[in-house]
């Protein structure tokens, strides 16, 4: 920003780039889609576990979303409305933890070929379109397990994100910080 006598001043607003590239809510789309999908085919539509595992899993994606929109003002709601889709998405993987546990399925072990094969799927793969083609053919057991994985990749990269706006936070402080120091500029 031009102040007339040619010096550039930082702008206070800080604009964030489109939510849809970030690779924390592609991930956490692919959950979504794949746990709408896997709600609806395994749960009776009277089952509340049918909505509940539906709006968890909605409830992460939209907090980064709008956690992402108000970094464009406040560092601190950014970093708590990601915070809020991270509990989102634990509460998510409770759900499919739960669904393998109360029915004596297997679930796949971390160190497992079935988990190392779908970590690698879900570092190359951000299409939701790909993981429901696999879905489709897959069982319950198989699908939850999938599922899991993807949540546990959400959650790392949810916190990634977290962890660099918590350091630009601390680094550049926050909307009200960077407003006092323009006044302070502009007075002077």
């Amino acid at each position: 920003m031009n102040n007339g006598n040619n010096e550039i001043r930082v702008q206070p607003l800080n604009p964030k780039g489109d939510h849809r590239q970030l690779l924390c809510y592609q991930k956490a789309e692919v959950v979504y889609d794949l746990t709408y999908y896997f709600a609806n085919k395994y749960f009776s539509k009277a089952d509340r576990t049918l909505d509940q595992m539906v709006q968890a899993a909605r409830s992460c994606k939209q907090n980064i979303v709008e956690g992402n929109a108000a970094m464009h003002t406040s560092s601190e709601t950014g970093i708590k409305l990601l915070n809020v889709a991270k509990a989102s998405l634990q509460e998510l993987l409770a759900d499919y933890e739960d669904y393998l546990r109360v029915r004596n399925y297997t679930r796949w072990d971390v160190s497992s070929e079935e988990v190392e094969a779908m970590q690698r799927l879900g570092r190359t793969h951000q299409s939701s379109a790909f993981f429901l083609d696999l879905a489709s053919s897959r069982s319950d057991v198989v699908v939850a397990n999938m599922i899991i994985v993807l949540i546990h990749q959400a959650d790392a990269l949810l916190y990634k994100f977290m962890q660099s706006h918590y350091q630009q936070y601390l680094q550049e402080g926050g909307f009200r910080e960077k407003l006092a120091r323009e006044r302070k500029k502009h007075r002077q």
